[in-house]
């Protein structure tokens, strides 16, 4: 397989099952009588319609609105020291938008302000950006999150932001794991919000020992309450105080009540008498005590007796259920979600086992082994339109960490050549060139972006000048008044616009100009042979500007034009844009796209509204086609020399600005003792200082990190603050308590933590969610410093981000599940081949016997589907 790539890291040796899901939500609709008539009923919704962006023959971009979703694929692994280890994949689209306000009942609310939270069984792990103001929320976000596969539910909450009081609650969306598992497609559709009622809000587990033992008349069952950890907090204080009713044949008794705790230990033992046959359950409830309101319930756990009385024994830790008894009102009042939901579960062998695969995709994208049963061709051929980014995606990062993607995208450029007749008709169509170019782009020039685009973006955002070009649309009243007070009249408005968006657009340009050398080694490699390709299949004259818009129709129209269109989905921005903001980026991303067209006849026909634009966008053509020419210029020698270069300084995984605080001595830990520091994230170590340029700073190595997890919201009165766990050189363990600004910025952290220290050693299984405060742990009230913990950790709970570290193993086991799914078609493939005029004429090397690359590969698959079969994580995917 080769050395790793520099960055990028794990590697598993023992079998590992990883299960999947992918969620979208397409569409949303708060308090209307009914979704679409077309798109209900469990049928495939049609989605919104997604941002076309321009491409050479002048096509039109259409994006009003409509943000671009970035996907990328990766999945983290936490190896299992003996067998195999399981994980779940969720991935997440959250495509909100609507249309029907007009359906809205009657005291529906006149707008709402409304955002997503997602939750997976009740542990918040994403926010989505708050539409203001509007009924009809369109949110165009997309996540992945890996899970244990033993995670019970996902949980959509639409809530109200208000800026004085706490956030409301409009309505849920739950699906259970069993409802995901049964719809091995996905779970496409519109789904209503429901009630959020808070006795079904639960969440955690109890320890109980349960036995029937021998009495002096009859059996008796002897139930003991032990403990009970990660209850839902009912309070203000951020906890609840718990006690647990159990209930039996009409008996009930109690225990005692432990104050501001959601991980109580009670160690209370009940006996009820028993009946031989008794029919009865045994209920085991909790509930969070008030002195003035009524009790909170915290959840049951309902046992069969007659099971018990066969086990005679049971002991463990019981997920704590709702309770479900009550009536529901009738769905639909509170409005419906549109969501796309996938569970994707996969077996991950060891490396070996996929050696032979990956060899032999390798084998074929080097130069001179393309043939008749050339595979990526044909793989390509059987791939249907719905799943190709997918395997494009999957087929760029196995060959991005086999160090062969330029080869690969260079196959490509040459498969996408040969089948194209007229240059204003190249990469048109979705195909595998065309999707893995742009999923190239996402994963090895997403900093290059943002070190161009950020600050002109930033910049767009904070000015908020009315910008509009065309007269239909320009409100004069949105604009304000200039001096003296005088409004402004439309010709006024039309050339401020024009000035503002030429001040962008020149900016834009003059930062790429500049960037030639900022530019990803690898990438410039890509345009280089993407240059030279054309160039040598357009070679006249009247062609010359078609190897330039090649290049332009990747790197301006499919990348940074839906950036600018949709910040939010690039990570450039935290939110979405507001609709001044919307429409500004619009215009500049219609400016790029004409620039990006070298200012084509047919891009200027689209909209004569455009035309005071054009001096602007003709010296961006001429500073566009200078920029490409440097970037292409690229010899072999300065690529590896710019490779070693950029290996050897080791880009941070993740940096930004946190507060601190650090555990010494016995002083109160309070909010008002947090430190603002500018913290570096590398493969390293995790550094802190004063600011990024400062020269001292303090630096926790990743291999002495133990655990990175969540701190209880009433430690420090935030649900925001992490802990990094982690030993000093004495060896002692020591804690590092780091508070965020948002939900997001939480997860993303501890994401990024556990991903890079998922091969440590050590790594703990326990934790305290809470903080010694005094003479004891603020979540359990244990008093000894050095209990292991009262709550299990979670390193294998992360979110997917552009910059995750490459499984290669995964991403050949996606490969393998791909191909084994279109194993038919390739079968009837090679029998065409076989039996065809050019059968037994592929590739050779010296002196070699021809090989038949198609039938290898068939080969593989047998033998891939074998070891699935006999690995211990069970049998191979369908």
């Amino acid at each position: 397989m080769g050395r790793r790539p520099e960055g990028h890291f794990w590697r598993k040796s023992t079998p590992a099952s990883c299960s999947g899901v992918t969620l979208g939500l397409a569409r949303a609709a708060l308090n209307p009588r009914n979704p679409p008539a077309t798109e209900t009923g469990g049928t495939k919704p049609s989605w919104l319609s997604f941002p076309i962006y321009s491409f050479p023959d002048g096509r039109e971009l259409e994006a009003d609105g409509c943000p671009f979703i970035h996907s990328c694929r990766s999945t983290n692994t936490h190896g299992d020291p003996v067998l195999c280890q399981a994980l779940s994949t969720q991935k997440w689209s959250l495509l909100s938008g609507c249309s029907q306000a007009e359906e809205a009942v009657d005291d529906a609310p006149a707008a709402a302000t409304p955002y997503c939270i997602v939750k997976v069984d009740n542990e918040p792990i994403i926010r989505t950006a708050t539409v203001w103001k509007t009924l009809c929320p369109f949110w165009g976000e997309e996540y992945e999150v890996h899970l244990p596969p033993t995670f019970h539910s996902v949980a959509f909450y639409v809530m109200d932001e208000d800026a004085l009081s706490r956030d409301d609650v409009i309505g849920k969306v739950c699906l259970t794991r069993d409802t995901l598992a049964a719809h091995p497609k996905g779970f496409s559709g519109w789904a209503h919000l429901t009630e959020v009622d808070p006795d079904e809000e639960v969440q955690g587990e109890i320890h109980l020992r349960l036995e029937v033992v021998p009495g002096t008349r009859a059996c008796r069952l002897r139930c003991s309450v032990l403990e009970a950890r990660d209850l839902a907090p009912k309070d203000r204080n951020g906890a609840s105080d718990p006690f647990v009713r159990v209930r039996y044949n009409g008996r009930t008794q109690e225990t005692s009540i432990v104050k501001k705790s959601c991980y109580p230990r009670w160690n209370e033992t009940f006996e009820f008498e028993l009946e031989e046959g008794a029919a009865e359950v045994l209920c085991v409830e909790a509930w969070d005590w008030d002195l003035v309101s009524r009790n909170d319930f915290l959840g049951k756990v309902v046992v069969n007796v007659q099971r018990l009385w066969a086990a005679q024994r049971e002991e463990g830790w019981f997920r704590l259920q709702p309770d479900q008894s009550k009536s529901r009102r009738e769905e639909g009042h509170l409005g419906s979600l549109q969501l796309e939901v996938r569970l994707r579960d996969e077996t991950v062998l060891p490396s070996s086992c996929y050696q032979p695969l990956v060899q032999l995709l390798c084998r074929e994208v080097k130069p001179g082994t393309q043939g008749p049963g050339q595979l990526i061709s044909l793989i390509e051929e059987t791939t249907s339109t719905e799943c190709r980014q997918e395997v494009a995606t999957t087929l760029l990062k196995l060959f991005l960490g086999q160090g062969l993607a330029k080869d690969f995208l260079d196959l490509l450029f040459q498969l996408e050549l040969s089948r194209t007749s007229e240059a204003n008709t190249l990469f048109r169509s979705n195909s595998l060139a065309s999707k893995s170019m742009e999923s190239f782009l996402k994963v090895a020039g997403m900093r290059y972006l943002h070190g161009v685009l950020g600050p002109i973006i930033d910049r767009v955002f904070e000015e908020k000048k009315y910008v509009e070009l065309d007269p239909s649309k320009v409100e004069v009243k949105d604009v304000g008044c200039s001096g003296l007070h005088r409004p402004q009249t439309e010709a006024e408005v039309l050339e401020q616009s024009v000035q503002t968006l030429c001040a962008h657009l020149g900016a834009l340009l003059s930062a790429l100009s500049r960037s030639v050398r900022a530019c990803p080694a690898v990438v410039r490699a890509t345009f280089r042979q993407l240059f030279r390709r054309v160039r040598e299949r357009f070679p006249s004259a009247q062609d010359e500007n078609v190897p330039f818009i090649a290049v332009t129709s990747f790197l301006c129209l499919r990348f940074v034009s839906p950036a600018i269109l949709a910040p939010k989905l690039f990570h450039l921005r935290e939110r979405h844009a507001d609709a001044r903001t919307s429409r500004t980026l619009l215009l500049l991303a219609k400016a790029v796209q004409n620039v990006g067209n070298m200012d084509t006849p047919a891009s200027r026909a689209k909209e004569a509204w455009m035309e005071p634009l054009q001096p602007t966008v003709r010296q961006g053509v001429a500073q566009l086609k200078d920029f490409i020419t440097k970037l292409v210029d690229i010899q072999e020698k300065d690529e590896l020399d710019l490779q070693r270069a950029l290996s050897l300084q080791a880009p941070p995984v993740k940096e930004g600005p946190l507060f601190i605080h650090r555990t010494k001595g016995k002083g109160p830990l309070t909010s008002s003792s947090f430190k603002k520091l500018h913290f570096s994230l590398t493969t390293e170590a995790l550094s802190f200082a004063k600011t990024p340029s400062s020269k001292k700073s303090t630096l926790i190595k990743l291999a002495n990190i133990r655990a990175a997890e969540k701190v209880e919201e009433k430690s420090f009165s935030s649900s925001h603050v992490m802990q990094v766990i982690y030993t000093d050189d004495a060896g002692k363990l020591q804690t590092a308590y780091l508070q965020c600004k948002s939900v997001n910025e939480l997860n993303q952290w501890l994401s990024a933590l556990r991903k890079v220290c998922i091969n440590n050693t050590g790594l703990l299984g326990s934790y305290h969610p809470g903080i010694f405060r005094g003479d004891k742990w603020s979540c359990c009230h244990q008093r000894d410093k050095t209990d292991l913990g009262c709550n299990k950790t979670r390193s294998w709970v992360t979110l997917q981000e552009w910059n995750d570290p490459l499984d290669h193993d995964l991403e050949a086991q996606l490969i393998y599940r791909h191909l084994l799914g279109v194993e038919a078609a390739l079968r009837e493939k090679h029998r065409q081949l076989s039996t065809g005029p050019e059968a037994g004429r592929g590739p050779t090397g010296p002196g070699e016997a021809p090989r038949d690359p198609l039938a290898e590969l068939l080969q593989v698959l047998g033998d891939l589907q074998e070891a699935h079969r006999s690995s211990p994580a069970g049998s191979p995917p369908s």
